[in-house]
């Protein structure tokens, strides 16, 4: 049966359209805009990938921008972090561009403006503005300055890039329509003072262009076919029909789609920089939050990501992605191209009795046994005494308990078949040493027995284990919409990180490498710490084997 074609997306259908018209020549040219004031996060890549696939898409091309317009919270720490995170999801934009290059440009359009007598210099103060902007059901009324003459604009704006007045004194609003049912359409403010250095211009600007005149403007400057933006702008696109209209300017068009919100998480880059900056998580990336780098060092591939975003889709209504979504793609990514190794994170001792002292062996072990050719295999030492994991043992084991007990049998992953005799327990009461025999003829790829277990248990040779420590990371928030709480930072998970200073892995997990997928055998998906070193190896989980918040939720 022949595969069903896509169904094309809203925009996917105007761009199509587009094409078939001969708009623009045929031509796509998309853009992504970030501001320079944090690190990307997963809404982000929803963006990326789309404006990047769509230019692929239709043989087209996409640009980076910088909205870099506000100097204050600006620096290039976010510039170069914006480039590595778009490059590692694996695209490529057409021309580097920051709105900074635009500045004389922006300028002389402001300048166009007053002369056509559709901008003025207002001297109120912000408070004042509001005010005589009205309310969505009363209009607002002029401010004493709405009637300057041309010749005065011009001289005011003149004196404002000079640097003549101080922040606040004076802002160049558009000169539309006090009683717009838009309130966006109500004199909007088009440039501020702000005496601040810039991260590209330095001090040769005081006055910066606000977003909603710089960013239709930068569009048409660089003639983007289609300026794809979140639902918040909607209203928005009415000023950016009207400047672009006014300045008489290439007419790029601005269309909108539902941006992306996740459960248990915060979006806002604000909220992101209180967690950072009061410490509450170790930095951008740390691999609780939701930036690409976090997620990055945390395990999260740029396929699982890309995925995600293309099942999420594009549309126009505001929804709430569950994140077991974003769990779900990586782990399905990971199944497939993860290299399986054997971890033990709580470890106790146990010794094969029968096995003779002092004998080891080198078994083989596939890397991915999801890959036809298992991706070739490594070498596992085995020997005489083994870590296991503590919960593979149960003193008085129910019923259905296939791993370890007094009298119960299991298999030794890769290895062979062996019985609980007896074991050892301390002043205390813990379980320290496991006593098993094994059957010789029970080796796994060569076993002769004829004996069927129906647990199977993995383990690191005692003589052979190598240290490490390992990181277990859950969800930073546990209530499903963080930010519609009073305080968003009281509804921080106190489990999110539980870190395990002594865990015992097979030698050959000391040669992993950072972005590399692990899958610790029957304990989750690991990676190297990209701040890890070789004399103190650290892995951090990316994701459990399976949902464990879906069990906890049918709990409830």
């Amino acid at each position: 049966m022949a595969n069903e074609e896509k169904s094309l997306n809203f925009i996917e259908e105007i761009i199509e359209e587009d094409i078939r018209t001969g708009k623009h020549g045929g031509r796509v040219l998309t853009r992504f805009p970030p501001e320079p004031n944090g690190y990307l996060h997963i809404g982000h890549a929803k963006s990326i990938v789309l404006n990047f696939g769509l230019a692929q898409r239709y043989n087209g091309k996409t640009n980076l921008r910088f909205d870099d317009t506000n100097p204050v919270t600006e620096e290039t720490e976010y510039v170069e972090s914006i480039k590595r995170d778009i490059q590692w999801l694996g695209y490529q934009w057409a021309e580097e561009l920051y709105t900074s290059d635009y500045f004389e440009t922006l300028y002389e359009y402001a300048i166009k403006l007053i002369k056509k007598g559709l901008a003025y210099v207002d001297d109120s103060s912000s408070e004042e503005i509001a005010a005589s902007k009205g309310t969505p059901t009363e209009p607002g009324t002029p401010t004493p300055y709405r009637n300057r003459s041309a010749e005065e604009n011009l001289r005011l704006f003149e004196e404002m890039r000079a640097g003549k007045y101080p922040d606040g004194a004076k802002v160049l609003r558009a000169k539309i329509d006090l009683a717009s049912p838009n309130m966006h359409l109500r004199d909007p403010l088009l440039y501020r003072i702000k005496h601040a250095h810039h991260h590209r211009t330095g001090n040769n600007w005081c006055i910066y262009p606000m977003y909603d005149f710089a960013h239709g403007q930068s569009d048409s400057i660089e003639k983007i076919t289609h300026s794809i933006c979140t639902l918040e702008f909607v209203p928005h696109r009415p000023l950016y029909d009207w400047l672009i209209e006014q300045l008489e300017i290439f007419p790029s068009k601005q269309y909108e789609f539902a941006r992306l919100n996740l459960n248990y998480t915060v979006m806002s880059k604000r909220k992101l920089l209180q967690l950072v900056n009061e410490k509450h998580v170790e930095g951008w990336d740390d691999p609780r939050m939701p930036t690409i780098s976090g997620l990055r060092r945390r395990g999260y591939t740029p396929t699982s990501i890309r995925n995600f975003c293309e099942r999420i889709g594009v549309a126009k209504r505001e929804n709430i992605i569950d994140v077991g979504l974003l769990e779900f793609c990586i782990r399905e990514d990971l199944n497939k191209t993860a290299w399986r190794r054997m971890a033990v994170l709580d470890p106790v001792k146990l010794i094969i009795t029968n096995y003779p002292e002092g004998r080891e062996e080198t078994l083989p072990g596939e890397n991915n046994p999801e890959a036809a050719d298992g991706e070739g295999s490594r070498d596992i030492p085995f020997s005489r005494e083994l870590w296991i994991e503590r919960e593979d043992f149960m003193e008085n084991p129910p019923k259905k308990f296939f791993r370890l007990g007094p009298g119960l049998m299991v298999r030794l992953k890769h290895a062979y078949i062996v019985t609980c005799e007896d074991f050892v327990k301390d002043e205390a009461g813990n379980v320290t040493e496991i006593h098993c025999s094994y059957i010789p003829e029970s080796k796994s790829g060569a076993d002769t027995s004829g004996l069927k277990v129906k647990g199977t248990i993995h383990w690191v040779s005692i003589p052979h284990a190598r240290t490490v420590e390992v990181r277990l990371y859950d969800r930073l928030f546990n209530v499903e919409n963080p930010a519609a709480e009073e305080d968003f930072k009281k509804t921080l998970n106190p489990d999110s990180l539980h870190i395990i200073e002594r865990a015992y892995v097979e030698p050959d997990l000391l040669n992993a490498v950072p972005g590399k997928g692990y899958q610790f055998i029957r304990k989750g998906y690991f990676t190297l710490d990209t701040r890890s070193t070789p004399d103190a190896p650290v892995f951090n989980r990316t994701v459990t084997l399976r949902d464990t918040w879906a069990k906890e939720m049918q709990k409830e």
